[in-house]
């Protein structure tokens, strides 16, 4: 069988873009709730107040001025806020992922719900809503898989010290990280660190005011830093623990044969490597060190972390995959969207309405691109078709460009297994419910298998209903893998 017995089939989500409750239960504020919504065309804003008092919305990729904080804006509709609302139907949700026979789930517990301001005091009733999840998790015999760090920082964090750019983040997320070891020991094995930490590089992200690359790299250090140390705690609390690093990966294929395109293609790549290489690896490669030099980067570091970092290492390595790209050394070539970031256009791909192209043979690819260079076992753990999802009259919600989709990609996958040799641990599809959009805030652009009632002007009473996805997936789970037509 291509597919192991205990492979980990499931679903993805995130805190700050599933779970809502965001003033409920004790819980602080975090920087994703003072993002705005967007759409395809206006992307998503951050909301904050200078310290003359100016309220300004900024674009999410803009420094902020110096002093300014996070401010919610009275009457104006966050979508993170309720979200889809996880926080009070998780247990008729965990049902329908059971029912669709997930053994699986991947989820964050969110740091300002834990810890409301970051730094110490734990909030119990923000830990006993997680426990209440992970149990009812292991009642239907679903394996948690926490993100303890997913696209936010406590706002307290992020308005008093600047975020990650100040070291005492380091300390502060160690606590957090230990915290849920100890509390979780025994039920939960899986963890990461940081999500996609190759993209985090903004205020929402990583609390940072000025997104230049000097502050974003030493941001990027410290979290280094901080993954290292939770992961050597993580193994000392619970050896059983399997603690691994998280990254957003797209094989970028030169756009030509010419030689030019080919060494863009590979200095694009190192754009990801570079953060598995020091997750994994356990150093700072030369390419990058030399681009630091290049660029006038200077990372500030303490005489042990290059020694943390060589000492904690992650025990695979988790990826999210949703296209592929291509690189040209012609500053003209046609571009198209991407996830976080754009990216460049293949004539030989179709593409989703938001421009992801559309590229499951990619997906084999980086697989093996990824098994071959670090040889530590992988987990995708975020993949999925953003879409408009119809609602038909009798209820219905017939998805079959989803389940083309979700078919293909499991496909190579099954032949990354079975031909290349890939040691593949589970696989997590981005939504399996529908949420809220991290790139433009918005509900109509929709991934899962289960369709919510929420829309992009706040209305919808929350119900859930199964898409003809759901069907297939359950179809696929059920089998192990074995029945995909």
């Amino acid at each position: 069988m291509p597919f192991p017995k205990n492979f980990l089939w499931g679903g993805a989500t995130a805190a700050n873009q599933y779970e809502g409750g965001y003033l409920e239960g004790g819980r602080g504020l975090a920087t994703s709730d003072a993002i705005k919504g967007g759409d395809k065309d206006h992307p998503r804003k951050y909301t904050v107040k200078t310290k003359e008092g100016e309220i300004l919305e900024l674009p999410r990729e803009a420094s902020l001025p110096e002093g300014a904080v996070g401010y919610i804006i009275p009457g104006i509709y966050y979508p993170s806020h309720q979200a889809v609302d996880f926080y009070h139907h998780y247990k008729e949700d965990i049902a329908l992922f059971a029912e669709m026979g997930m053994n699986s789930f991947r989820f964050s517990m969110s740091w300002s719900r834990v810890i409301p301001d970051g730094m110490e005091k734990v909030n119990e009733e923000g830990l006993a809503f997680y426990d209440a999840v992970v149990d009812e998790c292991l009642k239907y015999g679903i394996e948690p898989i926490v993100t303890i760090a997913h696209f936010d920082v406590p706002m307290y964090l992020a308005d008093n010290f600047d975020g990650w750019h100040s070291r005492k983040l380091i300390d502060y997320f160690l606590h957090f990280a230990e915290v849920l070891f100890e509390h979780f020991k025994g039920r939960v094995h899986y963890w990461m660190t940081f999500n996609e930490i190759n993209i985090l590089r903004s205020w929402m992200q990583l609390g940072i005011h000025d997104v230049s690359p000097q502050v974003r790299y030493q941001a990027a250090h410290h979290t280094f830093v901080a993954s290292a140390k939770a992961v050597l705690r993580g193994h000392e609390i619970d050896p059983e623990n399997k603690i691994g690093m998280m990254v957003a990966y797209a094989p970028v294929y030169p756009l030509t044969c010419r030689p030019d395109d080919v060494m863009k293609s590979i200095e694009q790549m190192r754009l990801k490597e570079f953060f598995i290489d020091v997750q994994v690896k356990g150093y700072y490669p030369n390419y990058q060190l030399n681009r630091y030099e290049r660029n006038g980067v200077k990372i500030e570091m303490e005489d042990n972390d290059l020694d943390l970092i060589a000492k904690g290492t992650v025990d695979y390595i988790g990826f999210s995959y949703y296209m592929s790209s291509t690189a040209s050394a012609d500053p003209n070539a046609e571009k198209t969207g991407g996830n976080q970031m754009a990216s460049g256009k293949n004539p030989y791909l179709e593409a989703s309405r938001w421009g992801w192209q559309i590229d499951p043979m990619g997906l084999r690819i980086s697989l093996c691109q990824m098994y071959e260079r670090y040889h530590i076992p992988l987990m995708i753990v975020e993949n999925g078709l953003g879409a408009l999802d119809t609602v038909e009259e009798d209820g219905s919600v017939h998805d079959s460009y989803r389940i083309n989709y979700m078919r293909d990609h499991i496909k190579a996958m099954k032949d990354a297994i079975e031909l290349d040799g890939v040691e593949l641990w589970g696989y997590q599809p981005w939504g399996h419910i529908d949420l809220v959009s991290a790139g433009t805030g918005e509900m109509r652009k929709r991934y899962g298998f289960i369709f919510v009632d929420r829309y992009d002007d706040g209305t919808g009473d929350f119900s859930r209903r199964k898409k003809d996805s759901f069907y297939y997936m359950q179809k696929v789970y059920k089998s192990n893998g074995e029945v995909l037509d």
